[in-house]
């Protein structure tokens, strides 16, 4: 099925992003019209500063737009209940988990409380949703293990792990390899193309790893000082996208190997 006809999980129109005081209002980037397909694995890319997370937390309803409208599964995002979202869209964040005390597996478990009883009870589908997401992450060695256990990647993929359970249709995460050595980023970016490949969930995530993102991703979003455009790699290398991103004076874009240089 070609993209054009696959489904469109996330989409944006007329998207303005930025902060609203009594100040005034100040625009980090604006006239944003993107459209994500089920199955994608697309990298959002950007210099530091940027305002990457800016996007991420207004497509996660973290804060408002200041313009345009956000859709998943062709919804409003403003016409979903926040458990009903909760359904739709998972998210992993950089930011430390609250207690380092539980299990993996009660961490994993956490992704399936929009389903379960107000007691919280862990029904059997829930338990074999569980599992399963900790087989696609390759951490069922993990399980018992205390999270203040793990090394910063494997933590990584067990809140990965605990976004599989949630079982949503958009998975969204916000500098993933954030800490991690050189393998590691690349096996988490790796492991997200096998997940996006594997479960047709979209997954959406920022990173400062270009040159990675370009040999991973089916779909990127740039975002420099004057806009935001998204495409596949190569279209967006064909059209010069991945110039804009650096001053010209120290760092240049290879087309002809994907990466970047710094000048001598």
């Amino acid at each position: 099925m070609s993209k054009q006809q696959s489904h469109i999980v996330l989409e944006t129109k007329n998207l303005s992003v930025g902060y609203a005081s009594k100040k005034g209002t100040q625009v980090i980037a604006d006239a944003i019209n993107i459209a994500l397909h089920k199955g994608e694995l697309v990298g959002l890319v950007g210099a530091n500063g940027i305002g990457k997370s800016t996007l991420l937390r207004t497509l996660t309803t973290v804060q408002k737009p200041l313009e345009g409208v956000i859709y998943i599964n062709s919804k409003a995002i403003t016409d979903y209940a926040t458990v009903e979202l909760a359904k739709q869209l998972s998210l992993v964040l950089t930011e430390p988990i609250a207690s380092k005390n539980l299990s993996v597996f009660e961490l994993v478990a956490l992704g399936r409380q929009p389903y379960t009883n107000w007691v919280g009870n862990l029904s059997d589908t829930d338990l074999k949703i569980i599992e399963q997401a900790l087989q696609q992450t390759n951490i069922m060695g993990l399980r018992d293990k205390k999270c203040f256990e793990l090394s910063d990647g494997q933590l990584q993929k067990v809140m990965i792990a605990r976004a599989l359970a949630q079982d949503t249709d958009l998975i969204i995460l916000d500098e993933p390899t954030t800490h991690l050595d050189m393998y590691h980023k690349a096996y988490i970016l790796k492991l997200l193309q096998k997940l996006a490949q594997e479960t047709g969930k979209t997954i959406l995530f920022s990173s400062h790893e270009i040159d990675l993102a370009i040999q991973l991703c089916d779909t990127m979003i740039v975002m420099s000082n004057t806009m935001v455009v998204s495409g596949t790699p190569c279209q967006l290398i064909a059209n010069g996208t991945f110039n804009t991103l650096f001053p010209k004076d120290l760092i240049a874009f290879d087309p002809t190997t994907g990466s970047f240089k710094v000048k001598k």
